[in-house]
């Protein structure tokens, strides 16, 4: 690793410019690559964009340049699902993206069975690369719409981490989200909780008994999306991971 390129990582506002830069070294083969690499992350390229993967519980999730990029936030998902699933489990994970949340509980729970559906086909098929590796399957669609009928009223646990940003608060987001990321994967709606009301409206017809619906919220929207579960026929409890600054609203249909 060079002082030059710590420097220059440093100078563009690069917050953590010594590991940015160990990682942007061990990616490039030669010198000049090394100069490119480095000139897109200081132009504002995402890292993760210009690695092409991202880390995420502990694992290494295939990401594509102009997909969303997973958040360590999001983990909150994770460890609840993790929690509740056991071999056998049927997950799927809706606005999935890459698919990281199902990779990751794949990853976990040895057995599960694991689907992901997404209406980017540039992220399904990332998401196909990420979750075939554990045996699952990513479908392309809207919401329910992508997944297949078998499904319906045998879904253990259904995550999602929903765009959840306001409309009118995406211009305030850092360049690397409004710039480089798809609007469908982080625009909400008007209050941020417009595909969550849609997911809680349908949840419960595709959950088994005693099925479980996780979504991904902030700590401000959190009673928004409780309500949406509420009109879906779900008691809702709010989760909080203040070690990833991650929260989530879990709730889940009648055994």
């Amino acid at each position: 690793m060079t002082q030059d390129v710590v420097d220059a990582l440093r100078s563009a506002g690069c917050v953590f410019a010594e590991d940015e830069a160990r990682l942007l070294v061990e990616a490039a083969t030669t010198p000049d690559e090394l100069s490119d690499l480095v000139d897109e992350r200081v132009a504002g390229t995402p890292l993760e964009h210009i690695l092409g993967w991202v880390e995420f519980h502990g694992l290494r999730i295939s990401v594509d340049r102009g997909l969303f990029v997973p958040r360590r936030r999001t983990e909150v998902l994770v460890r609840e699902a993790v929690a509740l699933a056991v071999g056998g489990t049927v997950v799927v994970e809706l606005c999935c993206g890459v698919a990281a949340v199902a990779t990751a509980i794949a990853s976990d729970v040895a057995g599960v069975e694991a689907y992901a559906g997404d209406v980017d086909p540039a992220a399904v098929r990332f998401a196909a690369r990420n979750l075939g590796a554990f045996g699952g399957h990513a479908y392309e669609g809207d919401l329910f719409d992508a997944l297949p009928e078998t499904l319906r009223g045998r879904i253990d646990i259904i995550v999602a981490n929903a765009p959840y940003v306001p409309t009118d608060a995406i211009a305030t987001m850092p360049v690397e989200a409004r710039s480089y990321e798809p609007r469908v994967s982080l625009d909400g709606g008007p209050d941020g909780v417009q595909i969550h009301r849609r997911i809680a409206a349908d949840a419960a017809a595709w959950l088994a008994p005693g099925g479980h619906l996780l979504i991904e919220t902030s700590e401000r929207q959190a009673p928004l999306t409780v309500d949406a579960y509420a009109r879906g026929g779900l008691a809702a409890r709010v989760i909080r991971a203040e070690d990833v600054d991650g929260t989530a609203v879990a709730g889940s249909t009648p055994a």
